[in-house]
């Protein structure tokens, strides 16, 4: 066994909207090769491969790699909703600390269509069946797409138990704004105010605008994960690793709680995270940095509770007293999250783990947050699955 699994190497590319950008399989070995040349390691010295997207015929991770080269390595394709990248990175970690391999590629990309997410297969059960029947019978407004009433539908739940307004949610999305503006591979850069994240389209009223929903985004980012032992012998950085992670699916509260927070996954993201604090020997106030799944700015509030940053009611204070920005208690989100960065499915836990490996680098540039040793991640993907990660400054 292997004591720890190092991130040796990044890639990404800039995110685009749907029309816009490349095709997937050349998004995809782009960010693969940044991430091969970050680390400063040929391909042919990976053993295995790990190929996470959502929308896409089976192989497309064969198709993508192929581009890099033709090696005969396993490529394991991966799908796990929007929580596919972090998938695959648990996958490629996996693999490392029990020693099956000493190098693998974890790797993530989409190729989306433009408006909201849907089903691409009609003529089957779909596996948000039980979902969407527990979000008709809580919150109904059939009319309103069902991604929207997820997530809306879990912050509307917050909003009636414990008084928390739109003004807070749009706090959330302001915050994201802020630090992408200062991202150069964020999707929207553009500064906004709390006030006009109120005064955008009302897609669900008294509960969402437009601008508290993330895009729908093109992408794809990469991470090389090896041993100590063999980035040692191909004298690669080992600065960042992982110091713990978790795999969470859904319990019988997702459904018997009847509680669109648990819908959504409230309870998975933090078994998850108790799960990473427990094997590492921290708790949440020894975190600096956090990239979390914030898909809306809903989810963004109701996963501060989730993951241990407050006490359960606490997160419109977090959120008013500014610990979830610089000069605060914690930073998170700094590349400007899915709300700001965009949100390509299959990319994003992975977009996630460069954001957070730059940081522990110290690479970050105007989104440095200073002294950062301790960096969480969380993804999640509702039907479902949670992958919560702890970057350690090595």
């Amino acid at each position: 066994m292997s004591d720890k699994a190092y991130v040796v190497g990044i890639g990404m590319v800039p995110f685009q909207k749907p029309g816009k950008s490349e095709s997937y399989d050349v998004m995809a070995a782009k960010a693969a090769r940044t991430a091969l040349e970050d680390a400063g390691l040929a391909y042919d010295k990976v053993q295995q491969a790990y190929a996470g997207y959502v929308y896409g015929d089976s192989t497309c991770g064969q198709r993508s790699l192929y581009r890099v080269g033709m090696t005969g390595i396993p490529v394991i394709n991966v799908n796990n909703n929007c929580s596919t990248g972090s998938t695959a990175l648990f996958l490629a970690r996996q693999a490392v600390e029990s020693g099956a391999v000493d190098c693998a590629l974890a790797l993530g990309f989409e190729q989306m269509q433009p408006g909201a997410i849907g089903a691409m297969f009609s003529d089957r059960v779909s596996p948000f069946a039980a979902f969407d029947e527990e979000t008709d019978d809580l919150v109904g407004n059939a009319d309103i797409p069902l991604a929207l009433r997820y997530f809306g539908g879990a912050g509307k739940a917050h909003m009636d138990e414990f008084g928390t307004t739109l003004e807070t949610f749009a706090k959330i999305r302001a915050k994201a704004s802020r630090h992408a503006a200062k991202n150069p591979v964020a999707l929207f850069r553009q500064e906004v105010t709390p006030e006009e994240v109120l005064q955008a389209q009302v897609v669900w009223p008294g509960v969402m605008t437009k601008l508290m929903a993330c895009p729908p985004t093109c992408g794809a980012a990469a991470a090389i994960i090896c041993s100590k032992e063999f980035a040692e012998k191909n004298r690669l950085d080992t600065s960042v690793r992982i110091a713990a992670q978790a795999m969470t699916t859904d319990g019988p509260e997702t459904f018997n709680a009847h509680d669109m927070r648990e819908v959504v996954g409230s309870s998975m993201a933090r078994r998850a995270a108790e799960q990473v604090y427990e094997a590492a020997g921290i708790g949440p106030d020894d975190v600096d940095v956090i990239e979390l799944h914030d898909c809306f700015a809903h989810n963004e509030l109701i996963t501060y509770e989730a993951l241990g940053l407050c006490g359960r009611g606490e997160a419109a204070k977090l959120v008013d007293d500014g610990d979830n920005t610089y000069g605060g208690k914690y930073v998170t989100n700094p590349s400007g999250g899915l709300l700001s960065k965009g949100h390509p499915l299959g990319a994003t836990g992975l977009a996630q783990c460069a954001e957070l490996v730059q940081q522990l680098r110290g690479a970050a540039g105007a989104r440095q947050v200073e002294g950062a040793r301790l960096a969480l991640q969380h993804n999640l993907g509702v039907g479902g699955a949670c992958v919560v990660t702890l970057y350690e400054k090595a």
